[in-house]
């Protein structure tokens, strides 16, 4: 088993409730075990900033799945709330967004998989809720969560409840 963290993001439709519920999903993955889940933040949209503020949330997961497997179980998880991903489409707007942030302390470097997340450490919006379930997890090459988090500006995100 290793701990997996996930992070959650939406900005279509009910985004609370989505967010919400795709927690629930997470929870019952074959082969994971919810170990927490964040409060959920709202966040000015980023990268495309025309577009609804985003809800984001983090989840830590104990897994017997492989990354790849359990990026998989991710991505049928966003169709399952009626993400398509469209080509060449970044920053966009999304019913559902599941990244995998951290997969134990491993650098994984593969053509449909990168973990850690490429640019976790520069980003508050998935820092912060990740630091509510895993602040002392190594973020390989950046030191811990908690040490990446102080280090940027969380300005303009407000936790919404949990």
């Amino acid at each position: 088993m290793v701990m997996a963290c996930v992070g959650l993001g939406a900005n279509l439709g009910d985004a609370p409730a989505t967010v919400r519920a795709a927690v629930q999903a997470l929870a019952t993955l074959p082969g994971c075990r919810l170990l927490a889940a964040s409060r959920l933040y709202r966040t000015p949209a980023w990268g495309n900033e025309d577009q609804p503020d985003f809800i984001n949330a983090a989840v830590a997961l104990e897994t017997t799945l492989p990354a790849p497997a359990l990026l998989e179980r991710l991505l049928a998880t966003e169709q399952a709330f009626g993400r398509v991903r469209m080509a060449g489409e970044r920053w966009g707007p999304r019913t559902l967004d599941l990244d995998l942030l951290l997969y134990a302390a491993q650098v994984i470097d593969l053509p449909q998989l990168k973990v850690p997340h490429p640019h976790l450490h520069e980003r508050a919006f998935a820092l912060l809720p990740l630091a509510e379930v895993a602040p002392a997890a190594v973020i390989p090459g950046h030191g811990t969560v908690r040490g990446a988090l102080a280090a940027i500006e969380t300005c303009g995100i407000t936790p919404i409840g949990g």
